[in-house]
């Protein structure tokens, strides 16, 4: 079954955000001071095949863990939903 998989990656809630301080100076600059913080991180989708949905976790958590995502740096969270 093919699985489509989403990695939200962000720096850790400790550490300075550069992006996010800049995004949220600019935000402030036009006028939204609604926004209260922005953390700025990426998006990576991934279209994977496996027997079903815990697999398809296990291998994206594979690839953060070996690949994608700096531990000490960085946070992730990973959501699992089937292919149309």
């Amino acid at each position: 079954m093919s699985y489509e998989v989403d990695v939200n990656i962000l720096p850790l809630k400790g550490l300075l955000d550069p992006q996010g301080k800049t995004v949220h100076q600019g935000l402030n600059k036009i006028g939204l001071h609604q926004v209260q913080d922005v953390r700025v991180g990426k998006r990576i989708v991934m279209h994977i095949e496996a027997a079903n949905a815990n697999e398809a976790y296990a291998i994206a958590e594979d690839a953060c863990k070996k690949v994608l995502v700096n531990p000490v740096m960085e946070a992730y969270t990973i959501e699992v939903g089937e292919n149309a």
